[in-house]
C-alpha cells in the first residue's frame, strides 16, 4: 500500500495517535469511517448505474481479459501495425497497377472514327 512497508505503517499510526491525541481520536476515526463509507457507496451506486445502463446481458457479454493491460507487448503491436501499413501499401500497389492496366486496355480498344488519322508523335524515332 503506497510503498509502505507494516513497520512503517505501525510507526506512522503510533505517530499519528500522538500528534492527534487520545480526547480527539475517536472524533476522527468516526470522520475516517464515514468517508470510507460513502466512498464505498459511491462505488457501488456507480457499478450499478453501470449495469443499468449496459442492460440484463449486458455484463456477460464483456470480454474483460481484453482490458487486461499485461496481455499486450508494445513490440508486437508496433510490428502488427508496421505488417499492416506494409500490406495497406502492397494492397495500393496492387490496385494502381491494376487500374493502370485497365486504363491501357481501354486505350487499346478505342477506334478512331471513320476517315481520322492515327495519332502521330514527331518527335518519336
Amino acid at each position: 500500500m503506497f510503498g509502505i512497508s507494516g513497520m512503517e505503517f505501525l510507526i506512522l499510526a503510533v505517530i499519528t495517535f500522538f500528534v492527534i491525541g487520545p480526547e480527539r481520536m475517536p472524533i476522527y476515526a468516526r470522520q475516517a469511517r464515514e468517508w470510507i463509507k460513502t466512498l464505498r457507496r459511491m462505488a457501488f451506486d456507480a457499478k450499478d448505474e453501470f449495469k443499468d445502463a449496459l442492460g440484463d446481458t449486458g455484463m456477460q457479454d464483456i470480454n474483460w481479459r481484453q482490458y487486461d493491460p499485461r496481455q499486450y507487448d508494445p513490440r508486437v503491436i508496433v510490428k502488427q501495425a508496421f505488417d499492416e501499413d506494409d500490406a495497406e501499401r502492397a494492397r495500393e500497389a496492387e490496385e494502381a497497377e491494376r487500374k493502370a492496366k485497365e486504363e491501357a486496355e481501354r486505350a487499346a480498344r478505342r477506334k478512331l472514327p471513320a476517315g481520322a488519322y492515327a495519332p502521330f508523335d514527331s518527335e518519336a524515332t
